[in-house]
């Protein structure tokens, strides 16, 4: 119970001490007498917000005091709160200092403050939605059931897409990179296949000094070979092929040999010109 209350520089408000009898108690007043700058203290030493405007004119700070007795303590209990121009709050329970939050906490439990339209839940507009969905019935809330699983789902993947590219600014840049990347790799006119053919001339360059010794080396030893010496042996052979059949065998052996000599030296050729660096 609120025994005595204490207000000072509080709008037209001077200084002034109410004592509250036991019981009920009423304040009356004709307008512009002070009854909402009492309410309003009430609300200050609870916790509620307080604007500057309502400190006194000429005054630099605004003080408010109660005292109340709670039934589970012997001695009453002294709550203050002293709010200067500056913005600066210093809140006391009983001579202690504590916080807005502490001082609103400890009050939740001594004041309640009831408006005259506190109880008018119409005129609370956080409830006019719920009101006419209330009014509409089960038609409307089907509707609404299917259109809050649609926006679930649109809010899902927004943090999706949120999380995979950023925000506009970063996924503008991302899309600008992939463009270009793109437009690279279409310029390459790449082909199927021509990793391989990259590689395959990479590991001829690499081995370009050892490829030119050895073909050097196979290119003298087949063009030394004398075809000359082979064209004029079977010459003398087909001279006598028609007098015993095995000069004609080995006519035939000899020419065999030398297509074959013949055959070797072209696909040098063909090799030596493919692996010219």
């Amino acid at each position: 119970m609120i025994n005595t209350l204490h207000i000072k520089n509080v709008g037209i408000i001077d200084e002034i001490s109410i004592d509250l009898n036991k019981g009920f108690n009423v304040l009356t007043g004709e307008t512009g007498a002070g009854k909402t700058l009492i309410i309003g203290s009430l609300e200050i030493l609870a916790g509620g917000r307080f604007s500057k405007e309502m400190i006194r004119k000429g005054e630099s700070y605004s003080f408010v005091e109660m005292s109340v007795s709670i039934d589970s303590s012997e001695e009453d209990i002294i709550l203050s709160r002293e709010i200067n121009i500056n913005g600066k709050n210093l809140c006391k329970i009983n001579g202690r200092m504590v916080t807005v939050k502490e001082l609103k906490k400890f009050m939740t439990s001594i004041i309640d403050i009831h408006g005259q339209n506190d109880n008018q839940s119409l005129l609370n507009a956080n409830l006019h939605i719920k009101l006419l969905d209330k009014f509409a019935g089960n038609k409307l809330k089907t509707i609404k059931l299917e259109y809050l699983e649609k926006y679930n789902k649109y809010k899902n993947l927004k943090e999706e897409i949120s999380k995979n590219y950023g925000d506009d600014k970063e996924r503008q840049r991302k899309l600008d990179l992939l463009k270009y990347q793109v437009n690279e790799i279409e310029e390459a006119s790449l082909k199927k296949g021509e990793e391989e053919e990259l590689e395959e001339k990479k590991k001829k360059i690499l081995n370009a000094e050892k490829i030119s010794k050895n073909l050097g080396i196979a290119e003298n030893e087949i063009l030394n070979v004398s075809l000359d010496s082979i064209t004029s042996a079977i010459k003398a052979l087909e001279k006598i092929e028609d007098i015993n059949e095995e000069y004609k065998l080995a006519a035939e052996a000899i020419k065999s040999i030398y297509y074959d000599l013949e055959d070797c030296r072209k696909e040098y050729i063909k090799l030596f010109g493919r692996y010219i660096l």
